[in-house]
């Protein structure tokens, strides 16, 4: 049985405006820009708040909250209110695509536990011998997969 939580309005406003404001428009169910699951669901169930704590952990399908047509998981409630106020801050880059992949011009799934913030940035990596990879030269891996990511996240 899934639990409800009681938000506050003014978290409820917030969270509507920012997802306007970050989303534009609703994503489509094809949109292949965001790595989820058949069931709607990014970074294979993980709080993306998480990260920031350094300590990826699983969400809970009684606490989500659906950015952009994607469903997000969180640990806690408090977890699912910090996304809600600004989820730019906690989503991985490339859609939560393998960021190394990225770099290489192509979308790769990515193992939730291969994983690193840069600059405040969550990269996600198919796994810890690719993140590895992408480790050894991590501003020239950025720099590759920030130009290919508008060309990859178009293509359907």
């Amino acid at each position: 049985m899934k639990r409800t939580e009681s938000w506050s309005p003014l978290v409820v406003v917030l969270a509507s405006v920012v997802s306007v404001v970050a989303g534009g428009m609703s994503a489509r169910a094809d949109d292949r820009s965001v790595n989820r699951t058949k069931d709607g669901v990014g970074i294979q169930g993980y709080d993306p708040v998480s990260y920031a704590d350094g300590k990826p952990t699983r969400g809970t399908q009684d606490i989500e909250f659906t950015f952009e047509g994607t469903r997000y998981r969180f640990q806690t409630v408090t977890n699912r209110e910090r996304f809600a106020m600004d989820p730019q801050r906690y989503l991985p880059q490339y859609g939560g695509f393998c960021a190394y992949a990225v770099s290489r011009g192509y979308r790769a799934p990515i193992d939730p536990l291969a994983w690193r913030i840069v600059d405040g940035k969550l990269y996600l990596n198919y796994s810890k011998r690719v993140q590895r990879l992408w480790e050894e030269d991590i501003p020239g891996n950025i720099a590759k997969g920030d130009a290919n990511w508008p060309g990859i996240a178009a293509k359907r």
